[in-house]
């Protein structure tokens, strides 16, 4: 997966679970729990939902890797 591609994934992700978010505003270094207001639910939605577009296993230990639009990207494409 490409960082496009992989940006794409997180995008649609992100908007899957906070439809009004303005990820601009957010920025690639933002941390995506604390300026979208994800509560543990939701950034477990996040994963399934990156986890079954990617089609990439997502496990727990991987999770302070989706911390930032950036890292979450790195992450995908690594």
């Amino acid at each position: 997966m490409n960082e496009n591609d992989a940006r794409a994934a997180v995008t649609t992700a992100l908007l899957g679970i906070v439809p009004d978010a303005d990820l601009d505003a957010v920025g690639d270094d933002g941390v995506l729990r604390s300026e979208l207001e994800l509560d543990s639910l939701d950034f477990l939605s996040f994963v399934e939902q990156l986890s079954t577009s990617t089609g990439r296993r997502i496990d727990e230990d991987d999770y302070p890797a989706l911390r930032t639009m950036r890292s979450s990207i790195t992450f995908l494409a690594g």
